[in-house]
């Protein structure tokens, strides 16, 4: 993870703001770093075409199984990946989120309809829940702020401020977080790096009650389409596609041109 700084804008459909200042009532600033990841290379937009896919896979519940696929991306090479399904998105189910094998991030693809994802296999029967080592880990950490410490270069440690936001389905002794400097996806087995001191819960701190935004939006923000403006002054297009339970002001957003899940705070202060 190699953070860099972009400032990004956000309205919604029915209002405008910023992202918030503290994503985990902590000083989340609005430099917001983007990660190029593995070989699944961004692309704008996004090249989609309807495939006629076997019937059977397409008719298939396969969140919860392993799967393979080839990527191939315009004139680059063909590339190979293997998986688990993760979760289907209730309001768009062709979406489904995936963890790679050696990939730290969560990817979201439509599977079945995504004219890179070639050769789509499901290699098994539903994936058995992951031993989950200490019960009360989850409970211990999910909502919370914390520093996490990364191996650098030269075996230095860089930290990073970030958030514990679920325990992640199928895979349930892995937990989804995200961070300050870079507000993407991710999912990593916590446990140990708590145990080992590499992750390190931050304070609580006192903060200034936020407008529930469900309120403001009768029909909640799930669905809502989003929109936000880049450095040069282009605007990127995307939907909101869950909240976090633990922090009802934060919320999970898929957009057009990304594979990747990004994680805001889209409290607008009043």
């Amino acid at each position: 993870m190699d953070p860099g700084t972009s400032t990004q804008y956000f309205c919604t459909t029915e209002a405008q703001g910023d992202p918030a200042d503290a994503a985990a009532g902590h000083e989340f600033c609005d430099k917001i770093a983007k990660t190029e990841t593995a070989d699944l290379t961004k692309k704008t937009p996004a090249q989609k075409r309807q495939r006629n896919r076997s019937s059977s896979l397409a008719q298939r519940n396969i969140v919860g199984r392993r799967i393979s696929h080839k990527w191939k991306e315009g004139d680059g090479p063909i590339t190979h990946w293997r998986g688990t399904v993760l979760h289907q998105v209730p309001l768009n189910p062709p979406l489904y989120l995936v963890k790679y094998d050696g990939i730290d991030c969560v990817y979201g693809l439509e599977l079945q309809q995504d004219e890179r994802v070639l050769s789509l296999k499901v290699l098994s029967d539903t994936v058995k829940p992951s031993p989950v080592p200490d019960p009360n880990f989850a409970d211990t950490i999910i909502g919370k702020a914390v520093e996490h410490l990364f191996e650098g270069e030269h075996g230095a440690k860089d930290k990073y401020r970030g958030m514990v936001l679920a325990q992640a389905p199928i895979l349930n002794a892995w937990f989804y977080i995200t961070y300050a400097n870079d507000p993407t996806l991710y999912m990593y087995q916590l446990l140990d790096d708590y145990k080992e001191g590499n992750l390190r819960i931050l304070p609580e701190y006192d903060e200034i009650p936020r407008p529930d935004l469900r309120l403001k939006f009768k029909d909640g923000l799930i669905g809502k389409i989003v929109e936000y403006t880049q450095d040069d002054g282009s605007k990127r297009t995307g939907k909101v596609i869950g909240e976090v339970e633990a922090k009802p002001s934060v919320y999970f957003i898929k957009f057009d041109d990304d594979f990747h899940i990004h994680v805001y705070d889209l409290v607008k202060y009043v």
